[in-house]
């Protein structure tokens, strides 16, 4: 069983940057992908963005050049830096992982092995 820890997230101003953190621990295996994903209140969970182990990453179209993915392998850590934040990015964001997946196939959500807890990112105007 797998453990992921979410940090990092907070209130920012509009224009303002946050880095979350999602560390994982436990029974980890050699090959996984991790991704981020976040819900804001009323709404369905939404792909943010996906790391590989061998270092591919995938952004999803509307947060490309805002949102950085990448990843520690030494410390099974993944990073979401997010800059220009905007009121419109504020919800729960959540990190998983993803055994046999890849940065396509994590965003569909059908082969999560493990969640985090989530950590709420607020983005006031």
């Amino acid at each position: 069983q797998v453990q992921l820890a979410e940090s990092g997230g907070g209130l920012v101003q509009a224009g303002g940057s946050l880095r979350l953190s999602c560390a994982a621990s436990g029974r980890i295996f050699s090959t996984y992908a991790m991704g981020w994903f976040r819900q804001a209140l009323g709404k369905e969970r939404e792909f943010v963005a996906a790391s590989a182990r061998g270092g591919t990453t995938y952004v999803a179209d509307s947060l490309r050049g805002r949102f950085t993915i990448s990843r520690d392998n030494a410390k099974n850590t993944v990073y979401l830096q997010m800059d220009s934040l905007k009121p419109e990015d504020t919800a729960v964001y959540y990190c998983a992982l993803d055994y046999a997946g890849t940065v396509q196939t994590i965003q569909l959500m059908k082969g999560i092995d493990s969640w985090g807890q989530g950590t709420q990112v607020t983005v006031s105007s």
